[in-house]
């Protein structure tokens, strides 16, 4: 019978402990050389954690193969990257790639009280009881050992790495504490095929950015170099021609297969990170040995010439060999301690394979339904004045023309959400605004203008122009005890970093079972009906993107006071549940005064001073005939439609949803049953717009009144007056109610 590859592994390292010479007898304390700085007690430990992720990767192969086990992307061949563990303390918070098993052992085993063996094998057999994710994915993570757990599959993960050192230091010039101490270090590792992802090259030029500037960014950059993405070659000069002169970043090569150096070099690459808080990048170049993960057959891409080769580089065989070779132990005893790793394992793998899985779909969605409960977080302390510059608080935003701080009067909407910004920057010091052009500009339509001049350049500030790194940013800030507020410019422009809401962000509590969190506020200007600007770039109408992301709310504001509350709330439910919050702004009613006709000043609100409630809608008006649902740009049109079918003797109500995930279900089946008629008015697209949901819940819920709805086009949305042909309008509801009502006793939706 032909041998497997973990046969042949595992029978070359036995061969190749046969060639060697051993040394001198020495003792734990001893050093392994002369002038080395490491003890022959500290290579022992490193080559238990690698021969441990070997045993581990062989245990999963197994498990996997009698379908007990689901998950089997190994760390084989990487097991030189347990050196970053050696440089690093246990306190340095570590993002890891998914090959970074033997990092992760030693990690663990740095922390009283864990046991990595058991840990990763219930993250393969998918166990409830897996400590990190509880059965739901097999990642690397434990909140003890301070490494945050990443799907890091296509480097998703460097831009929270960037945000995470960023903010480290952030909060350390802001007086506030994090989990982490004040001079710890990110790693973030990843593999060379991710190295080409644009989010691993933006993210790497946000940290190279950010400390261009002047600020701290205490960043490792791993790339853990096997050459090879899948079945794709990396030429073998690519990550040091793409990454080792780049200004700014310090760059670092080691041998992964060669321990002595490799741990000389990263304990060079975690000081100077330390020491100068500025982000450098090591190639740490490894083998990829029982190839990419699962089924894969190396042999049909690779030539068993270039197979073997990378079986003679196996680094646990290499640290094996020195172990030998400076007298720390004989071959036998080795190859005795390699085994009884091995015994071990096995032991711990028939024991969870038993362990149940996650039994209801309930207990599968805990970490991220909604009213789930609240989280522990870092204290909200109060912003004192400041003596010391634009780091403190120095007062209240001013308010609007004609206002007092104290008191307002009725605002425009972006007047509401800068006055509430200030109050939430005044009241609290996790408070963090910022993103393109938020700074001095303002924002595009002044919706932050005065916010830096009066809470300092350290609370808000600019962003470079890439929505990766804005997010990335929230997302690392978040981590380190913020409630970060970052501003995305246009609604297009969010999907151009969609996977860091939603493969990054909607997915830390998932896969932490609820350890970890994302409190964040994305303010994003949205929607369309700009006239004389933008075209679909600025005139963006589609959402469903961002409804169907497990746990995330979903803000519609409309008016002045609404805004306020809905802001409010959305900042209260990152803080206490952790929640990752969209907060929509309808660009088109940012300045709008009038409601019904020119100087009436009837869309004008004073901010709401108390925070709204979560998945709760508005009702205007109490008309016994319609129900129209509706939100954002479509309340003040239907408002407008209400009066004018009120003329003609049909009285409507008016419903704003203004939470689109969760959906208000209660209030829209209470106002539904009132009038026994529905029509929902929907500025977004036909196929894949709310109003898909509206009519879903209403039925589900047992509606069986009349029902329709009116929408947009499925369309992009034109340059100039050629929008008014794809967009919903005024003449467009009208006709829709008078349909609806002339109707039988039901319509088709």
């Amino acid at each position: 019978m032909t041998a497997g590859p973990e046969e042949l592994l595992d029978e070359w390292l036995r061969v190749s402990l046969r060639e060697v010479r051993p040394g001198p007898r020495r003792a734990a304390t001893d050093p392994i050389g002369s002038g080395s700085a490491i003890t022959v007690g500290t290579c022992l430990e490193l080559f238990d954690a690698q021969a441990t992720s070997r045993h581990l990767d062989f245990a999963a192969r197994r498990l996997g193969a009698g379908k007990r086990g689901y998950y089997s992307i190994g760390s084989s061949g990487h097991e030189g990257n347990v050196v970053l563990a050696q440089a690093l303390r246990s306190t340095d918070p570590a993002l890891l790639h998914y090959r970074s098993g033997a990092f992760f052992v030693h990690r663990c085993r740095q922390v009283p009280g864990l046991d990595p063996i058991r840990d990763v094998l219930l993250g393969v057999v998918a166990a409830a009881a897996d400590p990190i994710s509880g059965g739901r994915h097999k990642v690397f993570g434990s909140a003890p050992a301070s490494v945050i757990p990443q799907t890091s599959t296509i480097a998703s993960h460097l831009p929270r790495a960037m945000g995470l050192a960023f903010a480290l230091d952030r909060a350390r010039g802001l007086g506030r504490d994090t989990p982490w101490p004040r001079d710890a270090v990110v790693l973030c590792t990843f593999g060379d095929a991710s190295a080409n992802h644009s989010t691993a090259i933006g993210a790497i030029n946000a940290a190279i950015h950010t400390a261009h500037q002047g600020i701290p960014m205490p960043l490792l950059f791993v790339c853990e170099d096997n050459g090879l993405g899948i079945s794709v070659p990396t030429p073998p000069d690519w990550i040091e021609s793409a990454f080792g002169s780049r200004p700014g970043l310090r760059y670092f090569d080691a041998d992964g297969s060669d321990l002595r150096q490799a741990l000389s070099v990263a304990s060079a690459a975690a000081e100077s990170v330390r020491a100068r808080r500025r982000p450098a990048l090591l190639r740490l170049r490894t083998v990829r040995l029982l190839g990419h993960a699962g089924s894969d057959v190396e042999s049909a891409y690779r030539r068993p010439e270039d197979i073997e080769a990378d079986r003679r580089r196996d680094p646990v065989a290499a640290t094996a060999r020195l172990l030998v070779e400076i007298g720390a132990a004989s071959a036998e005893e080795v190859l005795a301690h390699y085994d009884a790793i091995g015994a071990r394992v096995a032991a711990t793998a028939a024991r969870v394979a038993e362990e149940p899985h996650l039994d209801s779909a309930e207990a599968i969605q805990a970490p991220v339904v909604f009213g789930s409960g609240s989280r522990a977080s870092t204290p909200v302390d109060s912003v004192h004045s400041s003596t010391d510059g634009p780091s403190g608080a120095t007062g209240r935003s001013p308010a609007a023309p004609g206002q007092t701080a104290e008191r307002p009067g009725p605002m425009t909407l972006a007047q509401s959400i800068n006055h509430t910004l200030a109050t939430l920057l005044a009241e609290a010091s996790d408070v963090l605004v910022f993103g393109e052009d938020v700074g001095r500009k303002g924002g595009v339509y002044g919706v932050t203008k005065g916010l830096q001049r009066e809470f300092g350049a350290r609370r808000v500030f600019d962003t470079l122009l890439d929505e990766q790194s804005v997010l990335g940013t929230a997302l690392g800030a978040g981590l380190a005890g913020f409630v970060p507020i970052p501003e995305i410019q246009y609604l297009a422009y969010v999907h151009n970093a969609l996977d860091q809401i939603r493969g990054e962000a909607a997915t830390l509590s998932y896969f932490s079972a609820g350890r970890y969190h994302n409190p964040m506020v994305v303010r994003i200007a949205s929607f369309a009906y700009q006239r004389g600007f933008g075209g679909h770039f600025h005139n963006d109408n589609s959402i469903a993107a961002l409804r169907d992301i497990p746990g995330v709310v979903v803000a519609a504001p409309t008016r002045a006071d609404d805004a306020a509350a809905m802001l409010r709330r959305c900042v209260e439910v990152a803080r206490s549940e952790g929640r990752v919050c969209l907060y929509l702004e309808p660009i088109a009613l940012y300045h709008t005064r009038d409601l019904h006709r020119p100087g009436d000043a009837g869309w004008l609100a004073a901010p709401a001073e108390d925070p709204a409630s979560l998945a709760s809608a508005r009702i205007h008006g109490d008309g016994a005939d319609l129900t129209i649902v509706t939100f954002a740009n479509g309340v003040p049109m239907t408002l407008r439609v209400a009066r004018r079918l009120a003329d003609n003797g049909i009285h409507a109500r008016v419903l704003d949803l203004r939470w689109l995930t969760p959906l208000p279900v209660d209030d829209l089946l209470h106002h539904a049953r009132a009038t026994g008629a529905v029509l929902v008015a929907d500025e977004t697209r036909r196929s894949g717009g709310v109003s898909e949901s509206v009519c879903t819940a209403l039925l589900d819920g047992g509606f069986d009144g009349r029902l329709a709805r009116v929408t947009s086009a499925d369309s992009f949305v034109p340059l100039g007056p050629a929008a008014e042909l794809v967009l919903l309008s005024e003449t467009a509801i009208e006709d829709a109610a008078h349909r609806l009502l002339e109707s039988g006793p039901r319509s088709q939706v």
